[in-house]
């Protein structure tokens, strides 16, 4: 009986995670906007140790930060938190592809063995792609997360692939303000996830670091316009 209940309590407080995770994504829940977990256990009619658990995880992930006598905010990341964060992304996956592809023809022996889950992949790939060409940022977000998380997984290092997604969160935690507020927003969506996929499953390392190289490079470009105030942080005046 106890072993159900913490099963259904961690069930439950691993919902509450991912539907606040929703909310700040979608820029329902903003930064500098506090709350406390009574709100949160009210909004969604539950106890509060749950909910406390979440918020908890939530700012283990660097989502959230706390304050002992106010409750909780989203954190607010700056342009330089972004940067970093595309450095930090981009220095992991050139580490892992660089392994894959190191021309002892481990890529084609990895491509080989997990033909299958590249299919689904690859379904990821066009819907993400479709939603970056539509400017349909909420589409897009889930397609994306769940895309890289896919592909993280063909790489075979799990680790690898919890710290990448972690950076993901919160490049989109950090982006989504921008994004909204924007209308070039099309010009600003990275959209070659087919292209890449096809590079791996092709296991062809000079398109797979091409397509990469220009990912990076889309982030850091994206980086250098906000840097310079176009737009404008929302919320924030010119």
């Amino acid at each position: 009986m106890g072993a159900s209940g913490g099963v259904t309590r961690n069930t439950l407080r691993q919902q509450i995670a991912g539907a606040l995770r929703d909310e700040v994504l979608a820029g329902r829940l903003r930064p500098r906007v506090e709350f406390t977990v009574k709100q949160i256990a009210e909004q969604y009619g539950v106890s509060a140790t749950p909910v406390r658990e979440a918020l908890f995880d939530l700012s283990a992930q660097g989502l959230l930060e706390s304050d002992q006598h106010r409750g909780f905010r989203v954190r607010e990341f700056t342009v330089a938190d972004y940067r970093s964060m595309v450095e930090a992304r981009a220095l992991v996956i050139d580490g892992v592809f660089r392994r894959i592809f190191d021309g002892t023809g481990r890529a084609a022996e990895l491509v080989g063995a997990h033909r299958a889950a590249l299919v689904s992949v690859r379904r990821r790939a066009a819907e993400a792609a479709r939603a970056a060409r539509g400017g349909d940022l909420d589409i897009l977000i889930g397609y994306d997360l769940r895309f890289w998380r896919e592909l993280g997984a063909v790489a075979g290092n799990a680790y690898l692939t919890d710290f990448l997604h972690r950076l993901r969160v919160q490049a989109w935690v950090f982006s989504v303000p921008y994004l909204r507020g924007d209308a070039d927003v099309r010009d600003w969506l990275w959209s070659g996830h087919q292209e890449l996929v096809e590079a791996i499953t092709a296991a062809d390392g000079d398109a797979v670091r091409a397509v990469l190289d220009a990912y990076s490079a889309h982030g850091f470009d994206w980086a250098d316009r906000l840097a310079a105030g176009n737009p404008p942080h929302p919320g924030h005046g010119g």
